[in-house]
């Protein structure tokens, strides 16, 4: 409760839990305030905003609800920044457990294989796995994960390496509890508070990537995403240059309010830590 009360002293937290908070609404609402397929002719093609108050946002250059699709892209920002963090961060922790756990050669073959991941660009990663696989929504989260676990591995692993020798450790191991079930029952949860400082960055880094792939076709094509809407306003960007402009606004405000709300964590933990 403290923790919580201290995080919304932070103006930056403030303003970055308002947008996430807003960005959460927009997910929940869409399938209410627009049920139905988001991408069905709504109106007049091209039609441009605040002309027509059933469509506020205007229509796309096939007649598209602009507003519905924005709204059902924030599901699909939201689901694809979640649910790649999560994935990336379990990957990541239990990769870096078992590294730092078990040691020796374990350690040396996951820490390179850590290394070789590291080597390649994370979108190019990401990319490279999409065209490959194919796009779908699943793919494409598990993309992202690969090309994003290798920062929460190191981070667990340096953890680990602190807390593995530690007495209630070495009280484990005399009682007789297996390795994994000391590794991942008494080691590692100590060891996530850092690991977890590392979401907002993911996630962040996460909905950028989707937008991205989206951008370049590969999004999944049954959703509509805001990358698939800044690629499809990009066609008529003289004439119509809203198409592109607000999903465009849209994903810079929700990369900035995960931004914030991050921020906002860390320096609540850090200001929880120096009084303890």
């Amino acid at each position: 409760m403290n923790c919580l009360r201290r995080f919304f002293r932070t103006p930056e937290a403030i303003a970055g839990a308002t947008i996430l908070a807003l960005l959460i609404a927009m997910a929940l609402a869409a399938p209410l305030l627009f049920p139905g397929d988001p991408q069905a002719i709504a109106g007049p093609a091209l039609l441009p905003p605040f002309q027509d108050w059933s469509l506020p946002l205007g229509t796309d250059r096939l007649g598209r609800d602009v507003l519905a699709e924005l709204f059902h892209g924030a599901r699909t920002s939201l689901a694809v920044g979640l649910a790649a963090a999560a994935a990336a961060l379990l990957i990541g922790a239990v990769i870096g457990t078992l590294a730092s756990f078990a040691g020796g050669l374990i350690d040396e073959v996951l820490m390179r294989v850590t290394d070789a991941f590291q080597t390649v660009p994370s979108f190019l990663l990401a990319l490279a796995f999409v065209s490959i696989v194919g796009p779908s929504l699943g793919i494409v989260v598990a993309a992202i994960a690969l090309s994003a676990w290798t920062g929460p591995a190191r981070v667990a692993r340096a953890e680990v390496l602190s807390i593995r020798e530690r007495d209630y450790v070495a009280g484990a191991r005399v009682i007789g509890m297996h390795p994994l079930e000391i590794a991942f029952r008494e080691v590692l949860p100590n060891a996530l508070p850092p690991v977890l400082a590392l979401s907002s960055v993911i996630v962040a880094a996460a909905i950028l990537t989707e937008a991205a792939l989206s951008f370049l076709g590969l999004g999944d094509p049954n959703r509509v995403t805001w990358g698939g809407m800044i690629a499809e306003g990009r066609t008529v960007l003289r004439t119509a240059p809203f198409l592109s402009i607000i999903p465009g606004v849209s994903l810079v405000l929700t990369v900035l309010g995960v931004y914030l709300a991050g921020e906002g964590v860390v320096e609540s933990t850090a200001v929880r830590r120096s009084l303890s």
